[in-house]
């Protein structure tokens, strides 16, 4: 009976909260109403950018206080985190994906392969940079980026 105590009395234990992240709120984020739906979308990464946005929506960095859930369905979607640079077989799909989501929509490229090709940059297999095949709304630099700043560039797009 200790051990239930102990775990009412310890409570929700999280990072306390973040500062407010620096810069102005997409354009499209204000019809949001601070709350958005993420759908990820790995178009061709080393995984490491993957792993830290499952730390970013873990119980201890817990991006869902700031308005953020993750969602199976590019049909559900706000936002599409997109990781990795692009492969000549995800150029299609993630236009796809893209395309699927309701308006308004934003598209977030984490992590530096995502931005610019990062370490397969000039690779046979890379069509090339996110932005180079969808409209990129944000970037989150980093190799991979902490989750802190997928957490900031989330509540960039919530204003939370």
């Amino acid at each position: 009976m200790g051990l239930l105590r102990k775990i009412r009395d310890t409570g929700r234990v999280a990072e306390p909260a973040l500062p407010r992240p620096e810069g102005e709120q997409p354009a499209a984020a204000r019809e949001l109403g601070g709350s958005v739906q993420v759908r990820c979308v790995d178009a061709g990464s080393c995984n490491g950018c993957e792993i830290e946005i499952a730390g970013a929506f873990n119980p201890v960095y817990d991006a869902g206080r700031y308005g953020a859930r993750l969602v199976a369905s590019p049909r559900h979607a706000d936002v599409a985190l997109v990781t990795g640079p692009v492969t000549r077989n995800m150029a299609e799909p993630l236009r796809r994906t893209v395309a699927a989501m309701g308006e308004p929509r934003l598209v977030v490229a984490v992590g530096d392969c995502a931005i610019n090709c990062g370490e397969f940059a000039g690779g046979y297999g890379v069509q090339g940079a996110v932005a180079d095949v969808v409209p990129v709304d944000l970037a989150v630099p980093g190799c991979p980026p902490r989750p802190e700043e997928i957490i900031a560039a989330l509540r960039r797009v919530t204003g939370r």
